[in-house]
């Protein structure tokens, strides 16, 4: 397994670099070559979140965003579930994004995502994000190429402002292959307990799988950034997402390094409770 400190650059996306998804093996498990050694590194790296999340809860000054994107079945639920299950409720919360509401369509596209967005001592997760807003929304043309065109320079403004705030912002796209999406999607057709996971739409969604593939590479190119670089997961296996997704998060925890606060008022060598 890769040294804890340089992982997180294994699946970095080069700022201010070309990008291309094909230079990136979505069946890539070069960085976890044990299946069961990865599974065990992932239950112990998301114990170690969950202490972390405490301390950070506890000192209350700084925030971690993690963003989860990805085609559909490429395992953001799972995702959450493998790495963040072990935390308490309290610091934690899940954000899905679903299509937007008619007020959130009377604002401006970043007002609903800036309302999710973890306040001091949480840790935010979204499934799916502000990114659709470049992604669905330029592949299904609903916005104008212009308006399309403005938004990666405002995503990344938007960015640095919630980074310049005490945000730490974690982005992960989940890579999967065509040929693994049909799989999912037939396993959802197939398995009447999973069922109501299938949605037809998603048939028209991969129908335009270039076309997503092209804007992913765009999206990921102009907004991996110094500040909230994009990391491209390989997610074929959910067990190599799970880990390396684990293990990014506790890295950067560790970086962040949050403290439980001294006592304000009291000494708690003079305090007894009888």
């Amino acid at each position: 397994m890769a040294d804890i400190s340089s992982f997180a650059a294994t699946f970095a996306a080069a700022p201010g670099k070309a990008f291309k998804l094909s230079s990136r093996d979505p069946r890539d498990q070069s960085a976890f070559a044990d299946k069961n050694k990865a599974k065990a590194q992932t239950a112990e790296d998301a114990a170690a979140i969950d202490a972390l999340q405490d301390r950070l809860f506890a000192e209350g000054k700084r925030a971690l965003l993690v963003v989860l994107q990805g085609i559909d079945c490429s395992g953001k639920d799972g995702t959450v579930r493998a790495v963040f299950n072990s935390c308490g409720p309290i610091g934690v919360k899940v954000h899905p994004f679903k299509a937007p509401t008619p007020p959130e369509l009377a604002h401006d596209y970043l007002w609903r995502v800036h309302k999710a967005c973890p306040e001091r001592g949480m840790i935010g997760i979204f499934n799916r994000s502000h990114y659709e807003d470049v992604l669905v929304v330029k592949v299904r043309k609903f916005a104008s190429p212009d308006a399309i065109e403005r938004r990666y320079a405002e995503i990344n403004q938007f960015e640095k402002m919630l980074t310049d705030n005490g945000t730490v912002i974690l982005k992960f796209m989940l890579h999967i292959s065509k040929q693994e999406q049909a799989a999912r999607l037939q396993e959802r057709i197939d398995n009447p307990d999973k069922r109501w996971k299938f949605n037809p739409d998603d048939l028209e969604d991969r129908a335009l799988w270039d076309d997503y593939m092209a804007a992913y590479e765009t999206a990921i190119e102009r907004c991996s950034t110094p500040h909230a670089p994009w990391h491209v997961i390989p997610a074929d296996r959910n067990w190599v997402r799970n880990a390396a997704v684990a293990r990014i998060v506790r890295e950067t925890l560790e970086k962040i390094d949050p403290q439980y606060p001294a006592p304000k008022g009291w000494d708690p060598k003079t305090v007894k409770v009888v």
